[in-house]
């Protein structure tokens, strides 16, 4: 009997349509300011990025772990989600493009790391999530030959986390690095036959 599917965890949006509006805008203004200024990022910036008042901030977050949770969960919704959408690509165009948006996800991540309860059964509910709607694209682009045959799902988010969380010059030089890992899992043709050892 297979196991039930894990709970998709989501962030529980305002009703209203402008609340909804000033919710969003603030989850995606935490994500840019957390990442550009850390975890101790000023609330006001925050709020002032999603223009909107400090109030509007607390009456959606009252705590700002309140805000960490939300953020933490809304970029896990995106990944599952994304992960989901994409599965209507070719195998390797879908992985490669979920890998794009998984590091997004790990950049987010490591810029709130320290508002995390790693041991919280919400984070363990979310990666179960994350990896539940991920996996199937890892093992279709295997499947499909375009993945080497010994690479395992678990060593791959791992290799890209490190990566992610690796400090660098620019954006480009880390994009150049994922792609050089990415060239790493990718299955090679067989060298011609006669070719030098």
């Amino acid at each position: 009997m297979s196991e039930p599917a894990p709970r998709i965890p989501t962030v529980r949006r305002p009703q209203r349509a402008d609340a909804r509006r000033n919710y969003d805008a603030l989850l995606s203004a935490a994500r840019d300011v957390f990442a550009t200024e850390g975890a101790q990022a000023p609330l006001e910036e925050i709020a002032r990025r999603a223009d909107v008042g400090i109030a509007t901030l607390y009456r959606n977050f009252p705590t700002r772990q309140d805000l960490f949770d939300a953020v933490y969960l809304g970029e896990v919704e995106e990944l599952c989600d994304t992960a989901r959408e994409l599965a209507e690509l070719p195998p390797w165009e879908a992985f490669a493009a979920w890998v794009d948006r998984f590091a997004g996800y790990i950049a987010t991540k490591m810029a709130i790391k320290e508002g995390l309860d790693r041991d919280s059964e919400t984070v363990h509910d979310c990666r179960a999530a994350m990896v539940a709607a991920s996996e199937p694209l890892f093992r279709r682009a295997q499947a499909a030959g375009e993945i080497r045959p010994d690479a395992e799902f678990d060593a791959v988010l791992r290799m890209l986390a490190g990566i992610t969380a690796a400090t660098y010059v620019s954006d480009a030089q880390r994009d150049q690095v994922i792609r050089m890992a990415l060239d790493g899992l990718r299955t090679r043709p067989p060298e011609p036959s006669g070719a030098a050892a």
